[in-house]
């Protein structure tokens, strides 16, 4: 997918960061002492502003596309203490030991490399800062089809799409070991089932399938292909409304 692309520039800022989500950030991160946090790789803003949501009185969104940095400055519009910059997660551009927390989000699974990532996390950050990274891993990907969990699915119909899908992501160990490398301390690691979407019909859900909205790997699928998975799910799942639609991801913590 073209994050970049015009086309793309709503894709990743229509949803509400899930209620579970923000009682778990609650729980995992001491966010009333948290000054400032900086959500890398914002995408169209749905975590920068979860992140608001929880008090936290300056959230920075960091993002290298211009495009999703328009949608996240809209999504973002009514929070307080909210402001984006543009660059990546390798170079920032932000100061030295600037904030209390950081958020990668989804991000670590489009870098081949581990190290560059964390290392410029770890420069950003204040001692005793805390670097939150949410992923998925080929554990969290492999999870069989169900209602609930329907993108398990996607690989029945298209073994390939399973293939590419592992190829890109990393292994807990290895986070770990990168992190590690990179002179973070007090590893955790937990595992937490996100509620994507509920679709209100199955019709609804198949339109959002056929748009790809907020799914990168159907990127990958011609739209013939895409129209078969469309048909296959429709086939997959029985229930006809009120679909929850749920990811798992796994969530590691470490503290500079």
């Amino acid at each position: 997918m073209d994050f970049k692309a015009q086309q793309n520039k709503y894709t990743y800022s229509s949803r509400q960061a899930a209620p579970a989500w923000m009682d778990f950030m609650r729980i995992i991160v001491p966010y009333q002492q948290i000054n400032h946090a900086v959500d890398i790789g914002c995408g169209g803003g749905i975590y920068t502003k979860a992140l608001a949501e929880l008090g936290i009185p300056l959230v920075t969104g960091v993002d290298s596309s211009a495009v999703m940095l328009e949608a996240a400055a809209e999504n973002c519009q009514k929070e307080q203490g909210v402001q984006f910059h543009k660059g990546d997660a390798l170079a920032t551009g932000l100061e030295n030991a600037s904030c209390d927390l950081i958020l990668e989000r989804a991000l670590v699974h489009h870098l081949p490399s581990l190290q560059p990532c964390f290392s410029e996390a770890y420069r950003l950050l204040r001692p005793g800062g805390t670097l939150l990274l949410q992923d998925r891993t080929p554990e969290d990907c492999l999870l069989p089809g169900s209602p609930e969990h329907i993108r398990g699915y996607f690989f029945t119909c298209f073994p390939k799409l399973a293939e590419i899908e592992i190829s890109r992501r990393h292994t807990a160990e290895h986070v770990f070991e990168k992190l590690k490398s990179c002179g973070f301390h007090t590893l955790e690691q937990h595992t937490i089932w996100e509620v994507r979407h509920v679709h209100e019909t199955k019709e609804k859900l198949l339109a959002d399938l056929r748009s790809r909205l907020g799914r990168s790997i159907l990127h990958t699928l011609r739209d013939d292909e895409l129209e078969e998975l469309v048909l296959y799910m429709n086939d997959c799942i029985t229930t006809e409304r009120d679909i929850v639609e749920k990811d798992r991801w796994t969530i590691w913590k470490a503290v500079r």
